[in-house]
């Protein structure tokens, strides 16, 4: 290779590291910038750097020589304020000064605290419940002064426009009262109704002539099924069929002689029975004459039936119980052997909240639905009472009438923790 092949190999090289480390600092640099615009839109990594703390690790307020240092105390508590005072960088005795603070919440609500000392710091007189998400007036009197701080301390709420919402499939209603129905739910598998099975026998012995039908052959009744000659008149009869059904056992062929074996199994599909399986933990609740859903297992059919038995006997082999349920099933979309869900309904509670199942997050520590106020969405703690599929009633929380994310609530919760909002005490 010559030396001028060799210089132009070397320059081209260079030119290409050059090249990677400029694209590099310039896409660096791009996502830097990118990450400030976010956090600074949410208000939140930007808010945290200018947050001044305290030595109790609280939210430090001043202004000329007062400092408040706001903290929320909730170790073995319900949460509350605990406000430490300074003149300087001296601490107040916390009798000197008079404090108010109140708390704009979504929904207008405003929570009013008043303070009076305790220790050696100011003590909230009213408790502050989830989420810890307000505007934060405080107002305080030191001696003959007086001041006053104004701040936000958000928490779970994320800003959504309406017609990104509706994209993005979000969906609301309000909280409100529903007549919660309590269920089990059973697994079992679906039976042949004996009582609408026939076996189908030969009136005189005699060879067979002919058959009409095959197995798998749905008949009506009435319909003819083979030809017999008799042994005996040896005049030709037909076996006709006693029910409407399908037939799931054929035991003749053409010349043979009958027996005593049915010449055919026909079995009604179009009523079955349902055979469920009861554990001890449901014993006590499962009872004849219990509504009952029955369901198939991939949740495509669904179809209403009573419990009419329930077994005096204990399986040995499972330690279940069995419970019966007859169900009608003229379009054939439950088949013998087949294996299903029974949702039996053991108690109906008019509850005055609930929500849906398919609204609840996992936030922080807490059982949650997002409230939707105009474009802004917030978390709500919930506190859950009893439950079944579809909705859960709520204890304590939400307001009543307060519009909630039934669908998509995770994209709520995923844009929330994008922003980085954080639990400050």
């Amino acid at each position: 290779m010559s030396s001028a092949m060799k210089k132009s190999q070397f320059i081209s090289i260079v030119t290409i590291i050059i090249f990677t480390v400029i694209l590099s600092t310039w896409m660096l640099l791009s996502s830097e910038e990118s990450h400030r615009a976010h956090t600074d839109d949410h208000g939140n990594d930007a808010e945290e750097q200018e947050i001044e703390k305290g030595p109790h690790g609280g939210r430090l307020l001043t202004r000329d020589d007062l400092s408040l240092e706001i903290t929320i105390y909730e170790t073995g508590l319900p949460p509350e304020f605990r406000v430490y005072a300074y003149h300087g960088k001296q601490p107040v005795s916390p009798d000197k000064v008079n404090l108010s603070i109140e708390l704009h919440r979504l929904g207008n609500k405003v929570d009013h605290i008043q303070f009076s000392p305790q220790g050696g710091y100011l003590r909230g007189d009213a408790v502050v419940y989830e989420p810890h998400s307000f505007e934060v007036t405080a107002k305080a009197n030191y001696q003959g002064q007086s001041y006053s701080w104004h701040f936000e301390s958000l928490e779970g709420r994320t800003t959504i426009a309406s017609g990104m919402a509706k994209e993005m499939g979000i969906q609301t209603e309000a909280v409100g009262p529903i007549n919660l129905i309590e269920t089990r739910t059973l697994t079992g598998r679906v039976e042949t109704n004996p009582n609408r099975l026939s076996r189908v026998l030969p009136r005189f012995p005699g060879v067979v002539k002919a058959i009409r039908h095959e197995l798998g052959d749905f008949v009506r009744a009435g319909d003819t099924l083979a030809t017999i000659q008799s042994n005996e008149s040896l005049q030709n009869y037909s076996v006709k069929a006693p029910i409407n059904g399908l037939i799931v056992k054929r035991n003749i062929q053409i010349g043979e002689a009958t027996g005593e074996e049915p010449l055919f199994i026909i079995t009604d599909l179009s009523e079955v029975w349902v055979e469920l399986d009861v554990f001890v933990r449901d014993l006590d609740v499962i009872k004849q004459g219990q509504s009952l859903l029955v369901e198939t297992l991939d949740g495509q059919y669904q179809i209403p039936a009573l419990i009419e038995w329930v077994s005096p006997l204990t399986s040995h082999a499972s330690q279940s119980v069995r419970a019966r349920a007859s169900v009608m099933n003229k379009d054939g979309k439950l088949r013998p052997g087949q294996f299903i869900r029974g949702h039996v309904t053991v108690a109906e509670h008019k509850v005055p909240l609930a929500v849906r199942q398919s609204a609840i997050q996992r936030f922080r520590d807490f059982q949650v639905v997002f409230a939707k106020f105009e474009d802004t969405y917030e978390v709500r703690m919930l506190e859950l009472g009893r439950r079944n599929q579809e909705w859960v009633e709520v204890l304590n929380g939400i307001e009543p009438g307060t519009q909630y994310v039934t669908q998509n609530s995770y994209l709520i919760k995923a844009d929330i923790e994008k922003s980085g909002a954080s639990h400050d005490h």
